[in-house]
């Protein structure tokens, strides 16, 4: 079983930056596809970006230009850089590792970023 553990969530003021943070337990994650998905109250699950095994990024049109995606598979870490951040954001943001080429998904407890004024 595979873990992933987020941190770096909090209450930032719109324009503000976070940076959030996921660990995974195992080395399945050198060969799994990596990325951060967000819910927020009332909402479905949506993409926010992907990072694969081979470091190939993919952005959500909404994030395009202000999040960065990251990968370090030494320290068995994903990471999201969120600048310019916008009320809209606020969400439950999760982590999620799916292996190659059995496409399990696995997913972090998730950590709240709340945009507010």
């Amino acid at each position: 079983q595979v873990q992933l553990v987020e941190s770096g969530g909090g209450l930032v003021r719109p324009g503000g930056s976070l940076r959030l943070s996921c660990a995974a337990s195992k080395d399945i994650f050198r060969s799994s596809d990596m990325g951060w998905y967000r819910q927020a109250p009332g909402k479905q699950r949506e993409l926010v970006a992907t990072v694969s095994n081979t470091f190939k990024i993919k952005y959500a049109d909404s994030v395009a230009g202000r999040f960065t995606i990251s990968r370090d598979n030494p320290k068995r870490m994903i990471y999201l850089q969120m600048n310019g951040l916008l009320p809209e954001d606020t969400a439950v943001y999760f982590c999620n590792l799916r292996t190659w080429p059995e496409a399990l998904d696995y997913w972090g407890q998730g950590t709240q970023v709340t945009v507010s004024s």
